[in-house]
């Protein structure tokens, strides 16, 4: 069990990774220096947000496409 939910913060983490950097960047530009592990729970959420929005596309396309 312990072996598990470290594989899968290793995963969360490392497909985070994308929206975490972005995010970064986009919060020194704005003068908010943050570092990885601050902005990472951002970065989390930006990701299953997008993740979610994706698979709503398309169970959407796919109820649309059976009318």
């Amino acid at each position: 069990m312990i072996g598990f939910l470290v594989v899968l913060f290793l995963v969360v983490v490392v497909g985070s990774f994308p929206a975490t950097w972005l995010l970064m960047l986009f919060l020194g530009n704005v003068g908010v220096n943050v570092g990885f592990w601050g902005a990472l729970p951002a970065g989390i959420l930006m990701t299953f947000f997008v993740a979610g929005t994706g698979g709503l596309s398309r169970y959407r396309s796919a109820v649309r496409s059976q009318a």
